[in-house]
């Protein structure tokens, strides 16, 4: 069974840093591309950022290019999202996914498997 646990959310002022981790299991880390998305209320999932274990290749969106890094740590089975210089705009639940045909990486659609999302709160 494929579980994603995404931990390290909270309450940050503008500015400020947060590392947002997924824990993994249940599947191959190296044949799955893994996304981070977010979700605002009121509006659509966004995705941030997508890693392809298998080629290491990286998707950032505007929004966050320069300010958002993702990695991966494959003997933890686990990938993060360091997020620097946050914005009140940053304010979402943040989740991580796994998709094993992902072509689109900001596309939401493509992912199999979604974790159950930790919140983030940027104050002005």
């Amino acid at each position: 069974e494929v579980q994603l646990v995404e931990s390290g959310g909270g309450l940050v002022q503008a500015g400020g840093s947060l590392r947002l981790s997924c824990a993994a299991s249940g599947f191959t880390f190296d044949d799955y591309a893994i996304g981070w998305f977010r979700q605002a209320p009121g509006k659509e999932r966004e995705g941030v950022s997508c890693f392809s274990v298998s080629d290491g290749t990286t998707y950032y969106s505007d929004s966050v290019y320069g300010r958002f890094t993702i990695s991966s740590d494959h003997t933890k089975n686990t990938v993060y999202l360091q997020m620097n210089s946050l914005k009140p705009d940053d304010t979402a639940v943040y989740y991580c996914a796994v998709g094993s045909a992902v072509v689109v990486p900001q596309a939401a659609s493509e992912y199999d498997y979604w974790g159950q999302g930790t919140r983030v709160t940027v104050s002005s």
